[in-house]
């Protein structure tokens, strides 16, 4: 299937794996692009060494393109990006913040550039600045979330826009992306299916509350300080909740989750720890490999697109 992303990636299919903090790492992002998709190392706020020891695990399980995830607020930002170009690392997405600090380096270099968006403003910016594609983010997606919901945010973006753009948030099957396509999108961002596949690094209990949740599963902690994040309902959401509603500072709430995505997805503490995840985790029945994950969803998309693709 051609799209202006997949040709842009050189991938056979127009799915990205999110690159989640934890989560992402070059098991699953070497698994994702041997399937066809476009897998992604999450930076996060990992060290220089750390990641260019992921991107040389990553080629050496794979041949085909990949890509690293960089959160433009980690203190590690800038040796990263660095080394994303001494490595030869073909393509990269970004969020939390704008990247055109790096742009000239990265392009200089000749790495495609996908930052992420939650706002037209912010696509449009990012188009002048000369980026290759943007993902416009729902606020269905797990983890840091805008205000703008997928369905209404994508069509804005791709009306703004002249560059390529990618869908995420609350795509996790075939109708969802066939949905994407319909509101204008050439590619889907998929994040929590690929938390629950056979080769992502995350604990069997992140993965088990994932395929248990239910549609009402879904909350958001942080909005009284603008910094939301949806994850999936614990005991450590409830006391957050209910301490937000008390008035505690920031500070206060920042203590109650130090740690807290690495002690669900590494140590499997699913009830103190945040299990992020988006509203999509309650249509998450099943654990499969990568490769069946990205056939079943092609074959999905396929069948309701009339098989012109």
């Amino acid at each position: 299937m051609n799209t202006r992303i997949t040709e842009l990636c050189g991938i056979e299919y127009p799915i990205i794996q999110g690159g989640m903090a934890w989560v992402a790492d070059h098991h699953l992002a070497a698994a994702v692009s041997n399937a066809g998709g476009l897998g992604l190392i999450g930076a996060a706020s990992a060290p220089e060494d750390v990641i260019r020891s992921q991107i040389r695990e990553a080629k050496s399980m794979t041949d085909k393109p990949f890509g690293v995830n960089v959160m433009l607020m980690s203190p590690y930002a800038d040796d990263v990006a660095r080394v994303i170009v001494e490595e030869g690392v073909p393509v990269v997405t970004t969020g939390a913040g704008n990247p055109g600090k790096y742009l000239k380096m990265w392009q200089e270099a000749g790495i495609k550039v996908i930052p992420l968006v939650s706002s037209v403003a912010m696509a449009r910016l990012m188009e002048r600045a000369g980026v290759d594609a943007v993902v416009a983010e729902g606020m269905e997606s797990g983890g840091h979330i805008g205000s703008a919901t997928t369905m209404t945010l994508v069509p804005q973006v791709v009306d703004a826009v002249d560059i390529p753009v990618i869908a995420a948030g609350g795509i996790g099957d075939g109708r969802g992306m066939a949905a994407a396509f319909m509101l204008g999108a050439e590619a889907v961002q998929i994040g929590t299916r690929f938390c629950v596949a056979d080769e992502c690094i995350t604990h069997q209990n992140y993965k088990d509350r994932i395929l248990k949740a239910k549609d009402i599963d879904s909350e958001v902690t942080g909005m009284s300080h603008g910094h939301p994040i949806r994850c999936l309902r614990n005991h450590m959401t409830k006391e957050y909740l209910r301490m937000e509603k008390e008035g505690a500072p920031f500070e206060e709430l920042e203590l109650l989750t130090l740690g807290s995505l690495r002690n669900a997805v590494i140590d499997g503490d699913v009830k103190n720890g945040t299990v992020m995840a988006g509203q999509i985790a309650g249509m998450i029945k099943k654990q499969q490999s990568c490769q069946e994950i990205i056939d079943e969803l092609m074959a999905e998309f396929t069948e309701l697109m009339g098989g012109k693709i």
